[in-house]
């Protein structure tokens, strides 16, 4: 808040200059410098000291916060923007032609300034992504920790880690990739996806009974999830077009050559999915070391000499 009492100040005084000089002087260029210096100080006062200031402190929710901010800075540059234009060119059509001449120099020299621009506003007024949310795009995946007006900042994910892990690496992804790029967000609007765990084995085994294991041993882990993630469904079926589904953990059985592959479906937790898969893994491998009729498989070679 101080900081921003200190740069209205500096606006204030920088104000109250161009009005001395103004009215020393008497030039028309003075005066529009001050009413532009004005109209930034205004903006600036209502955008950054009572908006942003004073009603986003008040906001509990650290992202309802963070959006509001940025949301604030977004509208305190257009609209400063767009007021210097009109107070310099008076002429409505020499306005026009300012219009004109502004946007085919950006869609020409600044094109792709201006396209992670318009991303920006894209995704602060639609809500493709927010911060906190875990998105993929172009290719890159990571959760989100900044959207700026040109560049949104990932904690990226996956690459030589694997299982969802962050890499320590900070990626600097343009605002325009979202204009023209599919958006995969596993966060938007609910915290769950599904995963699947595959365990072959034997064909020797008694599958009825590993599936049976599996299927109980994955329903108890995962009961808490499960409950949460039934009550984003039914959220989700109000907002979007979303058949009626279960949301319960269920093993899928699938004879190969060399073994039978048992899948197991199972909803988690978005950003704690290895987690659970790693939970999961343990428990199996120590449940089905319990039966004796239930054994591993793995893939052999034999080799003949000829």
């Amino acid at each position: 808040m101080l900081r921003r009492v200190f740069n209205l100040s500096i606006f204030l005084i920088l104000t109250i200059a161009g009005w001395y000089l103004n009215l020393r002087f008497q030039n028309p260029d003075l005066e529009k410098i001050l009413y532009t210096l004005a109209a930034i100080t205004a903006a600036y006062f209502v955008f950054e000291v009572l908006l942003e200031g004073l009603i986003a402190n008040r906001i509990e929710d650290n992202k309802s916060r963070y959006t509001f901010r940025k949301t604030t800075d977004l509208l305190f540059f257009v609209i400063t923007g767009i007021v210097a234009l009109q107070i310099w060119l008076i002429n409505p059509q020499a306005l026009l032609v300012a219009y004109g001449l502004v946007a085919a120099g950006v869609a020409i020299a600044l094109q792709d300034v201006f396209k992670n621009f318009a991303g920006a506003i894209a995704i602060l007024m639609t809500g493709i992504y927010t911060v906190g949310d875990r998105i993929e795009v172009n290719g890159k995946t990571g959760d989100v920790i900044d959207i700026g007006l040109f560049y949104t900042t990932l904690l990226e994910l996956r690459e030589w880690v694997d299982g969802d892990q962050t890499t320590g690496r900070i990626t600097m992804l343009p605002n325009g990739y979202v204009l023209f790029n599919t958006v995969n967000n596993y966060t938007k609007d609910n915290q769950f996806i599904w995963d699947e765990i595959s365990i072959p084995i034997t064909h020797d085994s008694n599958w009825r009974k590993a599936e049976k294991e599996l299927k109980a041993l994955a329903k108890k882990k995962t009961a808490e999830i499960t409950k949460i993630a039934e009550k984003e469904v039914r959220r989700l079926q109000q907002r979007y077009y979303l058949s009626a589904r279960t949301m319960s953990p269920v093993v899928f059985v699938t004879p190969t050559d060399n073994w039978i592959m048992l899948r197991i479906r199972y909803v988690t937790e978005a950003h704690t999915s290895r987690a659970m898969r790693n939970n999961l893994h343990r428990s199996i491998l120590s449940a089905l070391k319990k039966h004796s009729d239930i054994r591993i498989a793995s893939e052999t070679l034999t080799v003949t000499n000829i």
